[in-house]
């Protein structure tokens, strides 16, 4: 299993618009941030499957950057911009590939019916459509020869969906968008080899997760390895990485991890 970063910046990326701080002005590259999103592509008896985790408002450019062709499986977290609207762009691979099956629960299909009703209201006319099979998340389901668990989270008043995959051989989670991860979403995020978590920035915030809860929910599932995603410009990759633990580390855009 091999796990890209195709995102992680927070909904305004970084550099922000406007803003002149030192991260936004940094040369690092770690510190060019597209908005978050996930690409895990896995070995099968027939081939490779390639799944994608939110299709975010850069998705074009993060798809170019890690020449996708091909998305066997689309996972939404929950229908923030940030996440969805690059929704659109899914287009070129119909052209290529036909439908693209896309997993999300009945709270975020609702939102996405409504922003993207164009795609779902048959009497559009005019412009190519993106062609999507609907899947509704009720319970654990398998897809790209993966076994995915659904691990809803707390996103201030609305909720979020984590997801755990993988198998015997190799166990991950992604876990962004949230500021409280309940009892019950704990007890499956035990065992990982690697938890992906949001942590926006030092100080804390009304529906993200800050670097010190993160480090705490890190400290009490203890998996192998830890990589923080959705990352505002409040952190420096190269200042910010000094600080955390040994298995925990920043993630960075095009950043690539066997498993």
């Amino acid at each position: 299993m091999r796990i890209t970063f195709l995102g992680t910046g927070t909904s305004v990326g970084v550099p922000m618009i406007g803003c002149e701080c030192e991260v936004c002005r940094s040369d690092d590259p770690r510190d060019k941030r597209l908005r978050t999103g996930l690409m895990v592509e896995t070995a099968v008896e027939d081939g490779e499957r390639r799944m994608v985790i939110d299709v975010s408002a850069d998705f074009r450019q993060q798809a170019l950057r890690e020449k996708i062709d091909r998305i066997d499986a689309l996972l939404i977290t929950h229908c923030h911009a940030d996440h969805v609207f690059g929704l659109d762009d899914i287009r070129p691979i119909n052209f290529r590939r036909g439908p693209v099956p896309v997993y999300a629960s009945e709270g975020t299909w609702r939102g996405l019916r409504r922003i993207f009703s164009y795609i779902f209201e048959r009497e559009h006319v005019g412009g190519g459509l993106p062609q999507l099979v609907t899947h509704v998340i009720e319970g654990e389901f398998e897809t790209c020869g993966l076994r995915v668990t659904p691990v809803p989270v707390v996103h201030g008043k609305g909720e979020v969906t984590g997801f755990r995959f993988g198998d015997a051989r190799a166990r991950a989670a992604f876990v962004t968008d949230c500021n409280l991860i309940p009892d019950e979403s704990l007890e499956k995020l035990h065992g990982l080899d690697l938890l992906i978590i949001d942590a926006l920035r030092y100080k804390p915030h009304p529906t993200h997760l800050h670097v010190e809860q993160s480090l705490a929910y890190v400290a009490e599932l203890k998996p192998r390895r830890a990589l923080l995603t959705h990352i505002g410009h409040d952190l420096k990759h190269s200042e910010a990485s000094r600080r955390l633990p040994e298995n925990v580390e920043l993630a960075y855009d095009g950043l690539s991890i066997e498993l």
